[in-house]
């Protein structure tokens, strides 16, 4: 067994708070929080747990009994499980790779059977792909941040890198159809956290893996994928190729094809071309309106996703009352996400090109204040962008 610099208790203390997605400050208040009122002016204040919980996680001290206790109720574990337990073996694979450990998601016979197949990868099969497809979607979640997603995400790419490498045959394309999956979705959270280039460079891995996969459905998905990413690219025509790319690939199921062409959209939105901006827009709906095929990629093609992409041409082509007429019809998002405050973002946007200056400025304090609780780093980069009509004189930008 690999030697690790802490000992196994301390480690299983760092992998189940990484696993929560939880930072030190976040563990901090959640210890306060399972204190009970007669126990609460005992327990030190959250930045001084957080320094405690960093001596606690290299080992240079144990927990005491009554922070032992909070440790337990925080993390809905026995002090068996969480300071001995017979899962040393699976702290250890958790620590050394940073795949998250789910407490409770499986079985011990699961977690050691892949442990052992990450040892040696030949010993993989197809339980060892359904671990990494359930762990996968357990971090697919609109509520996450998207920073978070991407931490969480890479360590898991890399470990099934290894399994596309090194697993035998009958699984190996298994391991590398998830990698093209996994990948393409850590494209989107690069896109949704501003950073173009990481987008990029994650949407060229996933089409790669597609491609060596010889999945035609995985690359038009990754195609298609990869043309939405208008933030991120120079050229609106190379975004139009790789959504018409996307279709030729053969018949795609309706949400696909309407995926296809709501990006083709996109492209010809930038390029200033309102009839085949329009003409994509009214073959997408088209789409959407065939009856719904099962998919087995992550992404959005609902008929709100569609109107939001409407509003987001009509922007583009300077056509904002036409945009908020869209938005007036829809109803107010309720859930904080990093897509809904994109959403006001773009909303923001077409008042102030509408010359609507307060509601504008007032939809842009939702969204910036929505976009800090979620993530949103693209939502903030649209605000920046927006010119708020001034009362008097010249425009000037948005100051958030």
């Amino acid at each position: 067994m690999v030697d690790i610099d802490v000992p196994i208790w301390a480690a299983r203390l760092r992998v189940l708070r990484r696993g929560r997605l939880w930072g030190r400050r976040e563990l901090a208040d959640r210890l306060v929080e399972a204190a009970d009122e007669t126990e609460r002016d005992r327990v030190a204040a959250p930045e001084t747990l957080v320094r405690m919980i960093r001596f606690w996680e290299a080992g240079e001290r144990w927990p005491d009994e009554r922070h032992a206790e909070l440790l337990c109720r925080a993390f809905d574990v026995d002090e068996a499980e969480l300071f001995i337990g017979e899962a040393a073996g699976t702290t250890l694979w958790h620590f050394l790779t940073g795949i998250p450990l789910l407490s409770g998601m499986f079985t011990a016979e699961e977690e050691e059977r892949t442990g052992r197949a990450i040892e040696a990868p030949q010993r993989a099969d197809d339980r060892t792909v359904g671990y990494f497809r359930a762990i996968t979607d357990a971090y697919t979640r609109a509520d996450l941040r998207p920073a978070e997603q991407i931490n969480v995400l890479c360590p898991i790419f890399a470990g099934i890198e290894e399994f596309h490498r090194d697993a035998r045959s009958p699984v190996r394309r298994d391991f590398l159809l998830l990698a093209a999956e996994n990948a393409e979705l850590i494209s989107r959270m690069h896109h949704e956290n501003g950073n173009p280039d990481g987008a990029l460079a994650w949407s060229d891995e996933a089409i790669r893996d597609a491609r060596e996969a010889a999945d035609t459905l995985l690359e038009a998905y990754a195609l298609a994928q990869r043309s939405g990413l208008s933030d991120s690219e120079d050229d609106p025509g190379h975004l139009v190729d790789l959504a018409v790319a996307a279709r030729e690939h053969g018949h795609l199921p309706p949400r696909m094809d309407a995926l296809s062409r709501h990006h083709e959209a996109q492209g010809h939105a930038l390029a200033g071309d309102f009839d085949m901006c329009l003409r994509r827009l009214e073959e997408s709906a088209q789409s959407l309106a065939e009856p719904e095929d099962v998919t087995p990629y992550r992404f959005d093609c609902s008929a709100e996703a569609h109107n939001a992409l409407c509003v987001w041409c009509l922007v583009e082509l300077g056509r904002a009352r036409g945009a908020i007429e869209i938005l007036e019809q829809e109803p107010a998002k309720v859930t904080p996400t990093y897509a809904a405050a994109y959403a006001l973002a773009r909303k923001a946007h077409a008042y102030a090109d509408a010359h609507e200056r307060e509601q504008s400025v007032e939809t842009a304090r939702q969204a910036f204040a929505m976009a800090r609780q979620t993530g949103g780093l693209r939502a903030m980069r649209e605000l920046v962008g927006i010119q708020i009509p001034p009362q008097r004189a010249k425009h000037q930008r948005i100051l958030l």
